[in-house]
């Protein structure tokens, strides 16, 4: 490092730094927000019967067995 680059680095708060992360941000439009919430929702319903169809089955057996 060179003797001439001894000036501080110009400091800014934490708070304009957060403000110049989000201006990089890309929002979604509207029609893709819709469209992945509803896939969300989707998923989470079918993950939810699944777990619920196994866990109905799990005690059958159980009762079955016992």
């Amino acid at each position: 490092m060179s003797a001439s680059n001894n000036t501080p680095a110009k400091k800014t708060s934490w708070w304009q730094g957060v403000k110049a992360e989000f201006k990089k941000i890309i929002w979604p439009d509207k029609p893709t927000l819709v469209k992945e919430t509803v896939a969300v929702i989707v998923v989470t319903f079918v993950m939810a019967v699944i777990i619920m169809l196994i866990d109905w089955l799990v005690k059958y057996g159980l009762d079955f067995i016992l």
